[in-house]
């Protein structure tokens, strides 16, 4: 009777698993799928064919407004917050190591606009610079936007990363004779590196398709996701699909590298 158990709850689990899991990658793969439809698909099963004119279709159709711009105006806006967000979260969880006046309240502050609705704090900045007299634009209020965004979790992961520090090592380095700019470059760089690593993804991605923060903050020149949005609209065709799977490519491409530069760093540390 007990094995009997054993065997129906290890069955229920599974089954519950595999239903997870086709939840959690069914709609990916669907998107995948069928952006490869032939030219008389559609956006539905069945499969009409198997074709690239999807793909081709985005670069050479006029009907997709400004899609390349938007998506280098994307990659340009991410990657700039995925710098910032790395030199801040390294050096203010380099400051946090040492208990100050106010850190308390200063780390609840920093991570506050995690509770806050994106769609909220991009109004908040429009309307900010709007008071100002100042036009919202990508590379200055929609930075901001998305930096409200990207730098709490960046700091978290610092500060978890640096919670589990041995300070004894920078000790040593000391001890040996190097200087600060030295105990921080040869010693605590390295170290951390794969936490900054995890920060870069986690700020690159968390841009790259923030929607919510960018819809008020961005001015007249759209980024991707917003582009996205607008072209379901008016566009009822399988290339909102190819979007969809380049884009994720894309991402799969990014956290292959990630991966692959932490691997090299920590051969390195051997």
């Amino acid at each position: 009777m007990e094995t009997q158990r054993k065997g129906l709850t290890f069955w229920l689990l599974t089954a519950f698993f595999a239903l997870f899991v086709l939840f959690l990658y069914g709609p990916m793969i669907a998107v995948f799928i069928l952006s490869f439809q032939g030219p008389g698909g559609g956006m539905t099963f069945p499969m009409r064919g198997v074709s690239l004119h999807w793909f081709a279709d985005l670069f050479s159709s006029t009907r997709y407004g400004d899609l390349g711009d938007a998506f280098w105006r994307s990659i340009a806006l991410s990657l700039l917050v995925m710098l910032i967000t790395v030199v801040v979260s390294f050096f203010a969880g380099l400051g946090f190591r040492r208990r100050f006046w106010g850190s308390g309240a200063l780390f609840y502050l920093a991570i506050v606009s995690l509770v806050m609705p994106g769609i909220l704090t991009g109004l908040g900045i429009g309307t900010i610079f709007q008071s100002l007299g100042l036009r919202t634009s990508w590379l200055v209020s929609g930075l901001g936007a998305h930096l409200s965004w990207t730098l709490p979790f960046g700091l978290l992961i610092m500060f978890a990363v640096l919670n589990r520090f041995n300070g004894s090592w920078e000790e040593a380095a000391r001890d040996a004779g190097a200087r600060p700019g030295q105990v921080l470059w040869m010693v605590t760089l390295p170290i951390v590196f794969p936490g900054l690593i995890a920060v870069a993804l986690f700020g690159l991605t968390l841009s790259y398709d923030e929607y919510p923060r960018s819809l008020l903050t961005v001015g007249t020149r759209n980024t991707l996701p917003i582009h996205i949005a607008n072209l379901t609209a008016n566009v009822t065709t399988p290339a909102l699909y190819a979007i969809g799977t380049l884009t994720t490519l894309l991402s799969l491409l990014v956290i292959a590298l990630s991966f692959g530069a932490i691997s090299l760093a920590t051969r390195k540390r051997k």
